[in-house]
């Protein structure tokens, strides 16, 4: 099964995360990731990072995600 804290584990091994929360219910996860190497990215390129961290499980197992991805400064204001 996967939990909230399985794909932060997968987050945060594949990006350097400042900070990194998933909740979820089994089905629908949110994620707020924080890590200074969104720097200069646009959103597109941000999450294109975060579902290569993710790999096979985003199409395998996760059938939903939300996330917000910020820079340590965006995520200060």
């Amino acid at each position: 099964m996967v939990t909230p804290d399985s794909i932060r584990d997968s987050i945060v091994a594949g990006i350097a995360c400042d900070h990194c929360n998933v909740v979820g219910d089994g089905q629908h996860f949110e994620a707020i990731i924080v890590s200074s190497a969104f720097d200069g990215l646009r959103s597109i390129k941000r999450h294109q990072m975060v579902y290569a961290a993710l790999g096979d499980r985003m199409r395998e197992e996760i059938h939903a995600l939300s996330m917000k991805t910020l820079t340590p400064e965006e995520w200060k204001t």
